[in-house]
């Protein structure tokens, strides 16, 4: 057993999610990504003297929805606080935030890693405003600053430290991603900034029950980089430990250009940011009926829709999985197999051929110009054997995009390619592919039974795809037994 097979690793992650809401935080600046530098501010956020903030109610609402979407215990009476610390893209000194008093408590999430299942608990989610943003490549000899993000709204998932491998996490941050997007209260861009995670990492031997010493590695924002900064993070310390030195608590920067992980500063506690309530703020008090609201509001989430595809409607995980990525894709889904009962043939449609179309044209599913009943139509006449599975995708499906008024049907006569099981017309056929291949004729007699398949296809060469599968095998079998 090598060394490191004697650690456990043991992440904690702390997940910044920006919101998707119009104005920031505490005031009404623009929140839009990629506008020229300092020019979504105001005074508010550029924190001039005799200003106060004033709450964005869809910040609330969206930590509300989050919460109830993980579990969590919606707090009816939370309180903002002053977080201080001085850097240069925080204009006022201090971060708004929620430390005593939350607007989430606890919760859970479920994964799948490493083909197994894991629940990652949730400390708790509290509400806050982003700082703005420092540049430091532009110049060998300054750094620039943006304030456009700051006071952006964010909400703050802090787990408990329940992961054990850095592709857990790597499955976590997705699955928070598509959570967010399916409750609309955030884009989830990682490239944008969108979502950014701390990782909290520290090693314990095997079986032992207290956690070491932590290092926090800031501001990941590709999960590729995550995953990258972790594995070196462990081999550090449990190679810090085997030497018999001591892992000191630290913050990070991860680089990605190197592989490696540096200290930007000793890690803070809690009485480093001298924590105090924020006066300019009133505590925020959710009544019943707000949450009850909110609640009524919630769409199905991913985890729910995936095993009511893979329960109700009898799909694979794995079509369970891709149908889910997407909340429009699984609600379309949702709305096909209203139409029709051949639950894997819309699945199949889906999978293979829509959404490879709307990734082609740079679309969404909502801009899809096929009917759900025009589609259940195409899938019918599939399943009543008018058309083969083959000549429906590659010439009546592009003929269905190219007019979406026509019905599959008509464009099938239209295309002269509806299937014949006509006897005398298919024993035409099966007659002259026997005449052309006597001699795989004998050895099919001789017991090489798999040949049916080629005579099958040689059958639907010649009938240009228009002779039944069915009934074309059943009378080749008949006929070869005969010769």
């Amino acid at each position: 057993m090598s060394v490191y097979e004697k650690y456990e690793t043991v992440v904690g992650l702390e997940v910044h999610v920006q919101l998707s809401t119009k104005s920031k935080a505490f005031c009404a600046d623009d929140t839009r990504f990629g506008a020229r530098p300092n020019t979504h501010i105001s005074a508010i956020s550029l924190a001039y003297p005799g200003t106060l903030p004033r709450l964005n109610k869809k910040q609330v609402e969206s930590a509300v929805k989050l919460g109830l979407a993980i579990g969590s215990k919606i707090n009816q009476e939370s309180r903002f606080d002053r977080k201080n610390y001085f850097y240069a893209d925080l204009p006022k000194g201090y971060q708004i935030t929620q430390d005593a008093s939350p607007i989430c408590i606890g919760g859970q999430l479920t994964i799948n890693a490493n083909d197994a299942e894991r629940t990652i608990r949730i400390h708790h989610i509290h509400m806050e405003e982003d700082a703005g943003k420092s540049i430091h490549d532009m110049s060998p000899k300054s750094s620039f600053i943006d304030l456009n993000r700051a006071g952006v709204p964010l909400l703050e998932i802090v787990t408990e430290p329940d992961f054990r491998s850095p592709e857990e996490v790597d499955v976590f941050m997705n699955t928070i991603r598509q959570l967010v997007r399916y409750l609309e209260i955030s884009d989830g861009n990682m490239e944008e900034g969108s979502m950014r995670c701390d990782c909290n990492v520290s090693v314990r031997l095997k079986g032992a029950e207290t956690y070491g010493e932590r290092c926090e590695i800031k501001n990941m924002n590709s999960m590729r980089f995550a995953r990258r900064a972790i594995s070196y993070e462990v081999k550090r310390q449990i190679d810090l430990i085997e030497a018999g030195g001591k892992v000191q608590q630290q913050t990070l920067n991860f680089d990605p250009v190197t592989g490696i992980t540096t200290p930007l500063r000793d890690k803070e506690d809690a009485h480093d940011y001298r924590y105090f309530p924020e006066p300019d703020l009133p505590p925020v008090h959710l009544s019943d009926s707000f949450i009850n609201n909110l609640k009524t509001q919630m769409p199905p989430l991913p985890q729910e829709l995936f095993k009511q595809f893979t329960s109700k409607f009898s799909l694979s995980d794995y079509d369970a999985t891709l149908l889910t990525e997407e909340k429009e894709t699984a609600l379309f889904y949702l709305d096909l197999v209203k139409n029709t009962p051949h639950h894997k043939a819309a699945a199949n449609l889906l999978i293979n051929k829509i959404k490879p179309y709307l990734n082609e044209q740079k679309s969404s599913v909502a801009t899809f110009p096929l009917s759900v009943k025009s589609l259940a139509d195409f899938i019918q006449l599939i399943e009543d054997g008018k058309v083969s599975n083959t000549i429906a995708y590659q010439r009546i499906f592009p003929a269905l995009i190219e007019t979406p008024t026509q019905t599959p049907l008509a464009i099938a006569e239209k295309l002269n390619l509806i299937q014949n099981a006509d006897e005398d017309f298919l024993q035409q056929l099966v007659q002259e592919v026997i005449k052309k291949y006597p001699d795989k004729v004998t050895t099919y007699q001789k017991g090489k039974k798999g040949l049916i398949g080629f005579f099958m296809g040689e059958v639907m060469r010649l009938s240009k795809g228009k002779a039944d599968p069915k009934a074309t095998n059943a009378l080749l079998r008949k006929v070869l037994e005969k010769q």
